[in-house]
This record gives structure tokens, sequence and C-alpha cells, in this order.
């Protein structure tokens, strides 16, 4: 696996590949146990998601199953973070997801991708890590591609692919993502 600025790369048949492998078989056997379970079950999601992340997550944080992750252990949230349903969240190039994010229902942040040579699609999983700074909407249906920063107070508007940074205080919407206007307190 090489890392640079960040980036992961991990090529196929080697260590790093089969251990990718056997965390997201992991992954896969916690969100099912997690997709089991109702609004209702507070604690026990909260106690599912800090085991697929390998961290306790506050208990101000809110996921709305079902959820869906490839992995879980780089995904790191803040405090009073809200997470509604049928999100997915790729995390292999780290995700860290700041206090008091609201994500909305069918939204994926995805930091993996494949080369874009052919030959190369299949030999390696390459991960660019994402952060969403703190008092981030995203809103329903949005996509967040690896690489990028999503500014503090900003909003991702509904449907929207972001595949370039978002300044802070910024609404930003459409395919690609482009900044609409500012936003804040009046």
């Amino acid at each position: 696996m090489s890392n640079e600025g960040g980036v992961k790369i991990i090529h196929g048949r080697t260590p790093e590949s089969a251990a990718m492998l056997a965390n997201v078989k992991r992954a896969m056997a916690l969100t099912a146990k997690l997709n089991c379970l109702t609004f209702n079950d507070a604690d026990e999601v909260r106690a599912l998601f800090s085991e697929l992340i390998g961290r306790d997550v506050d208990k101000s944080f809110v996921l709305i199953p079902p959820f869906y992750t490839a992995g879980g252990n780089e995904i790191r949230v803040g405090h009073n973070v809200f997470v509604n349903q049928n999100c997915t969240f790729y995390d292999l190039g780290g995700l860290d997801i700041g206090d008091d994010v609201m994500i909305g229902p069918n939204v994926n942040i995805i930091t993996t991708g494949h080369p874009l040579e052919p030959s190369q699609r299949r030999a390696a999983t390459i991960g660019n890590p994402i952060v969403i700074e703190r008092n981030v909407w995203i809103a329903t249906g949005a996509t967040i591609v690896g690489g990028v920063r999503v500014g503090e107070n900003s909003v991702v508007a509904a449907g929207s692919v972001v595949t370039r940074n978002v300044p802070p205080n910024m609404l930003v919407g459409g395919n690609p993502a482009r900044v609409i206007r500012p936003i804040g307190d009046q």
C-alpha cells in the first residue's frame, strides 16, 4: 500500500488487499445487524456503529438505518451528528465528519475509486480522504467523492455531486456542484 498526500493505493493480490477484503466482510456482518434495528433502538445503533468504526460515538450521535459501508474503521464522527436513512459511506481514504453535521437520506460519501486506465482498473483501489467540517448540512441524495473538503457551515443541495472543495459558508448545488451563493445568519 502506498500513501502519498493522504491518498491510499491498495494493489490487488497483496496482503493489504487481503486485509481490506477481511475488513469489508467484517463491515458487512456489522451493518447487517445494524440494519435490523429501528429508530427506537438508538443505543444499540450507537453501540454497533461504535464497534464498526472502532471508537465510541457520542450519545448525541443519531443514525437511522439502513446504513452501508465497505469498511467503517476509517470513519470518524464528531458530536451531535445526524445520519438519515439509506446512506453509504465508503471510507478507505478516511472520512472525518465534524460536530453538528446533518446528513440527509440517500447520501453517498465515497472516498474510494479505481485507476482510469482500463488495464489498471481492477489492479488497484484508491482511497482519497473526505473532510466534512462543523455544522455542514448535506441534503438528500447528494454524492461526495474522494479528495474533497466541505467547509464549515456549508450546505450541499439535494442531488448534488461534489467533486471539489466547498468553501465555508456556501450553498453548492448541481452536477458537478458549484457555488450558488454565500449563506449565513443575518
